[in-house]
């Protein structure tokens, strides 16, 4: 048995270790890596007898820590303020959806008991999948994004009322030849029992709500008043190995107690996460989780690819191929619709629209509970679950689509119009994020005067709550730069997110206003060499100047003054500018860095020299000061 266990989980390993990177230098991303994945493995899964469907949940725990993560960036604030498009818009999007499909069902001879059912299976979206993927893409804080996350919490809100209903559409016919089964398999079961683990189990209705609200409240409660004297406790004992398991039972114990109440472990988790927000280990608790939430996440999408019955797709290729097609369709057309009324347009129309369109993780849950309960026959059920798990599989396409597609569409269009701007000043913000909205709060502090442009209508909503002027408009677009009066500028801060996009906005306003001086954004060293090739003189590392002071702060920790600190690191700086200026002649932006033959061959030679040279000057700047 340790055998077999072991060479199944390195069988899972192997193929996510092979495929992911391929897929991923294809453009297709790590979603459809994993899929692809396990579809090719299904054979070998098969053959070894590992049970997928066991695996598929045990690895649904990844989709619960991915909620727990997603509610440690989260704030009570931002929640309440999602609070019309969580309970409307994905309220709208879970009842409309459903009374569609049941209505179709109708239609094709089902009675509405069945047709019910298989609406809420099929209204349920991925939740691993789009949130993984919007993440990995950077869309999560689009608006488009933002009303995907909305909806998606609000679904996995929905199991909870869908796991109560369903049971109330029993079929009299399927629930006798379920009990006829039953019976048979208790005269082969004798013997064999089975832990019943639920706190609600026998109890009446007002008493199933007080014990669920009260795990609700234990939740809170855990999260804001117990979270730091544990953590402190455990960090008492200076072993990262057993903080890191107190972050898993924290999340593990969670999950069991919204189990045990009934209520979805990954909408306890989540809620977990926003309460613990405020700790002071909220950073720690984040980075001690996320590589386990990556390793679920992927045996996860991987047991979905293994999952697919080829023999029973194959028998009825045209019926699954277009019921899952028609529901990808369907659900399209439904959100893209709620969105607009929602005032989601453009890309973000379409990212909403295309994002949520397949069916869920939770599908796999509800079809099987809808067959145990006699509501859906088990043959429909068995197509139902391939539906769910090609709509599933077709997902990352979908998003391939909107990326190489739609969205370069509308990014040479406003997702709403733009802001007219009357008074443009001389110095423009392109971005007012983390980053450029310091630099600007700087500039104006200084009684400076600018124009700010961001593409984010939330992020500008919020902002002019605090008084703070900015225009909505997509500062990357030439018509926009030149409402923004960037012939008479004298600067163009560029602190947009997105290197390829910091990286075209410079060369074009390089090219075509010379006479701008561009101060630009940097994401990381090589993005420096970028920048400077198409014409920026004005680079700014993003993290390099902070990273500066820590090496300062641990100079000073190592008992050098204040001033010999300063000089130690500034003949550092001075040092790196030096390389980096040589390097930045022999970079070539269409070209890797490792297959730059002369940027790697003067860097070999530089290397040793230029470590022996800062050790010289770094030593004579201790000495100076001491």
């Amino acid at each position: 048995m340790t055998a077999e266990f072991m060479l199944i989980t390195f069988t899972l390993f192997l193929a996510g270790v092979l495929a992911v990177p391929i897929a991923s230098r294809l453009g297709l991303g790590s979603v459809l890596g994993y899929l692809l994945a396990g579809i090719i493995i299904s054979p070998f899964l098969h053959a070894m007898g590992a049970d997928v469907v066991a695996l598929q949940h045990f690895a649904e725990f990844g989709v619960v820590m991915m909620l727990f993560v997603v509610g440690l960036e989260m704030n009570p604030r931002a929640l309440w303020d999602m609070r019309a498009r969580i309970f409307v818009l994905g309220g709208l999007q879970v009842v409309v959806t459903a009374g569609l499909i049941m209505l179709i069902a109708m239609a094709f001879g089902l009675s509405p008991a069945i047709g019910l059912a298989i609406g809420l299976v099929l209204a349920l979206s991925s939740t691993a999948i789009v949130n993984q993927t919007l993440r990995e893409k950077g869309l999560l804080r689009s608006d488009g994004g933002q009303a995907s996350f909305s909806v998606l919490l609000m679904q996995d809100i929905a199991v909870i009322p869908m796991l109560a209903l369903i049971p109330l559409l029993a079929q009299p016919d399927l629930a006798t030849t379920l009990s006829h089964g039953a019976d048979d398999a208790g005269d082969h079961g004798a013997g064999a029992s089975h832990l019943n683990l639920s706190l609600v189990d026998g109890l009446n209705g007002w008493q199933t709500a007080l014990v669920t609200l009260g795990a609700i409240a234990a939740v809170v409660f855990i999260g804001i008043y117990l979270t730091t004297p544990v953590f402190r406790f455990v960090a008492r004992a200076k072993l990262r190995e057993l903080f890191i398991t107190a972050a898993l039972m924290m999340v593990l114990g969670i999950a069991l107690l919204m189990t045990l109440v009934g209520l979805s472990p990954a909408l306890g988790t989540f809620l977990a996460g926003v309460v613990m927000g405020g700790s002071a280990y909220r950073h720690e608790l984040e980075s001690d989780i996320d590589p386990f939430k990556g390793i679920f996440l992927g045996v996860f999408f991987i047991t979905v690819g293994a999952s697919i019955d080829f023999e029973l797709l194959g028998q009825n290729i045209a019926l699954v191929l277009g019921l899952t097609v028609g529901l990808i369709v369907l659900k399209s057309i439904i959100l893209m619709v709620l969105g607009r009324a929602f005032h989601l347009t453009g890309g973000d129309k379409w990212l909403f629209g295309l994002g949520l369109a397949q069916a869920g993780e939770f599908g796999f849950v509800l079809l099987s509970f809808s067959v145990a309960n006699a509501v859906i026959p088990k043959e429909i059920a068995d197509l139902l679950l391939l539906v769910v798990a090609l709509s599933m599989l077709l997902t990352p396409v979908l998003f391939i689509l909107y990326d190489r597609v739609i969205a370069p569409r509308y990014s040479h269009e406003d997702r709403r119009e733009a802001d007219p701007i009357e008074t443009p000043a001389q110095i423009i913000i392109a971005g007012h994020g983390r980053f450029g909205g310091i630099v600007n709060r700087g500039l104006r502090a200084a009684g400076y005067d600018t124009t700010v442009l961001d593409y984010s209508s939330e992020q500008l909503e919020m902002l002019r709550r605090f008084g703070i002027s900015v225009h909505f408009g997509d500062a990357t677009r030439p018509d926009m730069l030149h409402a923004a009066g960037i012939e008479d500028a004298k600067i163009l801060v560029i602190a947009i997110d997105g290197k390829e996009a910091i990286t075209e906005m410079t060369r074009y306003v390089c090219a075509h206003h010379p006479h701008v001086h561009v101060i630009a954004r940097a994401v990381d060293r090589d993005h420096v060499y970028d920048l400077w090739s198409v014409g920026c003189r004005d680079v700014i590392r993003e993290v390099y100047d902070s990273s500066l002071r820590m090496t300062r702060s641990a100079f000073e920790a190592l008992g050098h003054g204040r001033a010999t600190a300063e000089r130690m690191v500034a003949e550092f700086d001075a040092s790196d500018r030096e390389v980096m200026l040589d390097l930045a002649q022999l970079h070539d932006i269409d070209t890797p860095t490792v297959e730059n033959e002369a940027y790697m061959k003067r860097v070999d030679e530089m290397m040793k020299s230029w470590e022996e040279q800062l050790a010289g000057r770094v030593v004579r700047a201790t000495r100076s000061g001491d």
